[in-house]
């Protein structure tokens, strides 16, 4: 069995409604939680975007951070050490492509036997190090 529903209703206040209650609140004469039962508006975000669009601004909470003299350095000092920091990496980025671009390159055109030669003259870890950039780059 259907019960019956009942449609939606969506309210729409005049501008001149809205500059009412604004001023009402502004001037003193009701609170945002006053208003909301007198003329039964159902949300509170709804009397604050009519504050911020027709009122003064004064009753809108505002956040102000208060902080130490030494916050604000240490602050600076930490964004500046992350600026550095990915300016490193993307240096360190780039001289990685550009050395396995090199090894590409090198292992194009070099025989098998002067492979062989160049990595009998390299120590035991550059060898290895140069054995793995090889084998990633056939």
């Amino acid at each position: 069995m259907d019960t019956p529903t009942t449609p939606q209703v969506t309210y729409r206040y005049s501008d001149a409604f809205k500059n009412k209650i604004v001023s009402d609140i502004e001037k003193g004469r009701l609170t945002i939680s006053q208003a909301m039962h007198l003329y039964e508006i159902n949300s509170t975000n709804t009397i604050y975007k009519w504050l911020r669009k027709y009122g003064k601004n004064d009753l809108i909470k505002k956040v102000v951070r208060i902080e130490m003299k030494d916050e604000k350095s240490s602050l600076k000092q930490k964004e500046e050490r992350i600026r550095e920091l990915e300016s490193a990496l993307s240096s360190l980025a780039l001289h990685n492509i550009c050395l396995q671009s090199y090894v590409d390159v090198v292992n194009e055109n070099i025989s098998e036997e002067e492979k062989k030669t160049s990595l009998s003259r390299l120590s035991p870890e550059q060898r290895k190090v140069l054995l793995r950039l090889m084998s990633k780059h056939p």
